[in-house]
């Protein structure tokens, strides 16, 4: 009982840090982007995303390097799914998320290529070796290497309109975003490590905490930090990292925790990456319509994702 109480303990500390960590990455990287005249959108896509996957990468790395990497395609393909779904959908409930209609036309589409290349991977050689784990790391840094193109260009077609936004000094926001990214980093795993015990403790099994409580506690941070752009007004931020995250997640998680372990692939692997693709699309339909989700379209999303973790525990 002691042990479970310790837990409980943990995950209110983790959502503390998750939310007070969120609010400030989010002030931090909203001036950045005010400062440099940088797209929030952009912004959301590179150092957001990146921030929001600390705890998928140190999750699957960490698994990696000790040859333990069963889950890490469960985990990167469950998180992805849960970000598209239940942090779009989510945000939606809030504010209607618009979506910039350069993002639905190169940025969506890619993050479903990235999920169509995994899939193809994994049914040609039923895993992901040291070859595809290169092949995604050379694919995340010309990602990169267009993103930071895109700055440029951003920032050479801005005005010099200066408008009412508050913008933090220089040291302020560094501090803003690495404060609020360990934050969010720690509160992850504190909320995994309590929902685990507490898990436990009601008898659920060790695959189904990895499938479930894993990918939602990792993902933790994209929706809290979503959450808290899009009540902030920065529905840009919410999307870019959304789907920063996911393209982050294939591209860099599972090609690096590949090219240190080869991971196998399973079946289920292979229709959750397909369950991924689908609810991609719909997502991007959804979107397309009148250039935004709304609060109809996230009530339908989160409905979804509910029916894939009803699938997840029956099979």
């Amino acid at each position: 009982m002691n042990e479970v109480i310790k837990a409980v303990v943990l995950l209110v500390a983790g959502f503390v840090l998750l939310i007070k960590g969120a609010d400030f990455f989010v002030d931090g990287s909203s001036s950045v982007a005010k400062r440099f005249k940088i797209p929030s959108i952009i912004i959301g896509l590179t150092i957001v995303a990146m921030g929001t996957s600390l705890p998928e990468c140190a999750v699957s790395i960490t698994a990696s390097i000790s040859n333990n990497n069963a889950l890490a395609v469960s985990n990167a393909v469950g998180s992805n799914i849960f970000n598209l779904m239940v942090v779009c959908g989510a945000c939606a409930l809030f504010a209607p998320l618009s979506v910039n209609v350069k993002t639905l036309k190169k940025e969506f589409p890619f993050s479903v290529l990235c999920a169509l290349l995994l899939l193809v991977m994994g049914y040609i050689g039923t895993r992901l070796g040291r070859i595809d784990g290169i092949v995604l790391i050379a694919i995340f840094i010309a990602y990169l290497l267009w993103m930071i193109m895109s700055v440029k260009k951003a920032r050479q077609n801005s005005a010099d309109n200066d408008d009412e936004y508050e913008i933090l000094p220089a040291w302020k926001c560094l501090i803003f975003i690495v404060g609020g990214a360990a934050a969010i980093k720690f509160g992850g795993d504190f909320v995994v490590d309590g929902a685990t015990v507490v898990a436990k403790s009601l008898g659920l099994s060790q695959n189904l905490i990895g499938l479930t409580i894993v990918a939602l506690g990792t993902s933790l941070p994209e929706l809290v930090t979503s959450i808290v752009a899009a009540r902030k007004n920065e529905v840009d931020m919410a999307v870019g990292n959304v789907i920063g995250s996911n393209i982050f997640n294939i591209l860099l998680v599972l090609g690096v925790a590949s090219f240190i372990s080869p991971i196998s692939f399973i079946t289920e692997n292979m229709l959750d990456i397909i369950i991924l693709i689908v609810f991609s699309i719909i997502v991007w339909l959804f979107a397309w319509t009148q250039k935004q989700i709304k609060r109809k379209e996230g009530i339908i999303m989160l409905l979804a994702y509910l029916g894939f973790m009803v699938y997840i525990c029956l099979r």
